[in-house]
């Protein structure tokens, strides 16, 4: 029967059509072929074989004859294109999986439009018109000769917004990744993409409302479980951004040391305050007034020596304790710098025995005289004399053993110990001593400001809020990977790295290897924006909308027209106007 059937070819017609750019609106946008089209795809004619001049009636006599191809005829009342297309074509598809939750691919152009080159029905070439928005494709296929049409959409339509461009702004958003360099990877791609405005209208509209409540609903969880407890411990500290004096922002993290998880981050604009210097005062006095109010009960916190904060708690009769890393770093700098004089050479092989008798003395000790008899005995041990005159320390815990480098000790009198004796022994150095914390300490919240930079980086400005959402996010990706196991090999066996840290001068050392970090807040905002902020946006932006946000830093100052600033521009080389 193949070799009798007759071999034919239509003949079929190319429309060009105009291209435009469109952004994604707030009302449903018809595609009618009235409108500008975004893209054109020219479609080439598959190739077939030389067909003989049929007539038409004996063209039909021979489709009807034929066992082989049986198309239903277009103008039969009981036709349906999708009745058709359905029965050749076997599609699984999960109407229950959310939209944001399908499984997406990359499709070139040129594989996706042969899809459409031939009519279905007929087989014959079809006209093919395309629209894009941002992610979002379009196709409209047309048959000039059997008037079949079929409308496709690359991605659901939520309302009049196409539901990839809105996942693609999430998921940038929440992830911490940046818009632009996203942008630079697409371009490099072709892959297409939509404007930054429109990623800026799902960030005010729909992220950010989402990012403050699910933040504000964890912390609801976590103040109330502190609440319930007898005494909290909890570490602070600021982190400025961008660094120096001349800070923009100040964002204070509170840390459960006990918990090691965030529970509270205040920012401060350097233009609520008197400048930035009191900013971390006042992200203290916020952060402990929220706390007070929730009926947590604050047993002591951990903090760095600023001097503000020191004098701030004491007035509030607050238990504060002194970070050890941030006291042993500022007293090895000064030891580093002494032991280069020709005439103290000898303190380079004390500087590791005095770092670690730092974290000897706070662990040891239960009281700040107790510290410091610990500390100030170092000095007599380094002239290998091992009892002391102080009654609450009276002699070295170490066994007793006959040194073998006799030249390591130092002599009384001599610059070397008299330089030693001065710096580990200044009225400061005992009064920070004396309160050193024994057992929890602000490593973690360092950690946590790493992460920070992931979301907020400080070579990037962002505004208020955008920089508020971003610390949120920060914090719960800590909060959610603070307790991270080791990871094993597939034999069960602990993996470790080695490191080769800067400060330990080609020593190497080995780090235990973390698992992977998770990321189901992502997921869950993801839900949140799709499920709830998107279909009702009025309860979630009403949380911003409470927010205090401050104005913006240039608000204050009288802005003169753009003319007369160029007008005034002059180059550093040349100071005639340009």
């Amino acid at each position: 029967m193949r070799t009798l059937r007759p071999h034919f070819r239509s003949t079929g017609t190319q429309k060009s059509v105009s291209c435009a750019e469109v952004g994604v609106g707030t009302s449903n946008i018809p595609f009618s072929t009235s409108q500008p089209f975004l893209s054109s795809t020219p479609i080439k004619r598959p190739c077939k074989r030389a067909r003989l001049e049929l007539e038409e009636e004996e063209e039909e006599d021979l489709l009807e004859g034929s066992s082989f191809m049986d198309i239903p005829d277009p103008k039969d009342s009981t036709y349906n294109p999708v009745t058709v297309l359905s029965e050749s074509v076997d599609v699984t598809l999960e109407p229950s999986c959310p939209v944001h939750k399908t499984p997406t691919y990359i499709v070139y152009e040129k594989c996706l439009m042969e899809l459409f080159e031939v009519c279905p029905v007929c087989q014959r070439v079809s006209d093919v018109q395309t629209r894009r928005i941002g992610t979002f494709l379009s196709v409209e296929q047309t048959c000039p000769h059997c008037q079949f049409f079929r409308k496709w959409n690359s991605q659901p339509i939520l309302g009049s917004t196409p539901a990839g461009n809105l996942q693609l702004s999430a998921a940038v958003y929440t992830t911490g990744a940046s818009f632009f360099k996203l942008e630079k990877i697409f371009r490099a791609m072709q892959l297409k993409m939509f404007q930054y405005d429109t990623f800026c209208r799902h960030a005010r509209s729909y992220i950010e409302p989402a990012i403050i409540h699910t933040w504000k609903t964890v912390q609801d969880g976590m103040m109330k479980q502190l609440s319930q407890q007898e005494s909290v411990i909890l570490g602070g500290s600021l982190r400025a951004d961008s660094p120096g004096h001349s800070s923009k922002f100040g964002s204070y993290s509170m840390m459960d040391l006990r918990s090691n998880t965030i529970v509270d981050i205040q920012l401060v604009q350097s233009n609520e305050v008197s400048g930035s210097y009191h900013m971390e005062k006042e992200c203290l006095k916020r952060s402990l007034a929220l706390l007070e109010a929730r009926g947590v009960a604050l047993d002591s916190i951990v903090t760095d020596r600023h001097p503000q904060i020191q004098k701030f708690l004491r007035e509030a009769k607050v238990t504060q304790y002194y970070d050890v890393w941030h006291i042993e770093k500022g007293l090895s700098k000064k030891l580093v710098k002494i032991a280069q004089n020709k005439d103290c050479e000898k303190l380079k092989k004390w500087l590791r025995s005095i770092k670690n008798h730092v974290y000897w003395t706070a662990a040891s000790s239960t009281s700040g005289p107790e510290r410091v008899a610990k500390w100030t005995s170092i000095l007599n041990h380094v002239q290998d004399i091992h009892t002391h005159e102080d009654p609450l320390f009276p002699q070295c815990l170490h066994p007793q053993r006959t040194s073998r480098d006799k030249s390591k000790w130092l002599t009384a009198g001599t610059p070397a110990f008299c330089r030693l004796e001065k710096a580990l022994t200044n009225k400061r150095i005992l009064k920070d001593v004396e309160k050193l914390s024994p057992h929890y300490q602000t490593s973690s919240l360092e950690a946590f400001h790493s992460v920070i930079l992931r979301f907020a980086p400080k070579n990037v400005v962002f505004p208020y809020l955008g920089m508020l959402c971003r610390l949120y996010l920060a914090a719960l990706h800590y909060n959610e990977n603070t307790d991270r196991p080791q990871a094993t090999s597939t034999s069960g066996e602990l993996l470790f790295r080695v490191s080769f840290p800067k400060s330990k001068h080609g020593e190497c050392t080995a780090k235990p290897v973390k698992a992977e970090p998770t990321f189901y807040y992502v997921d869950a905002l993801l839900d949140l924006i799709f499920e709830k902020v998107f279909q009702d946006p009025g309860p979630y932006v009403n949380k911003v909308l409470k927010l205090a946000i401050p104005e913006d830093l240039s608000a204050q100052y009288e802005r003169p027209g753009k003319l007369d600033i160029i007008a005034s521009y002059v180059t550093r080389f040349n100071q005639g106007q340009v």
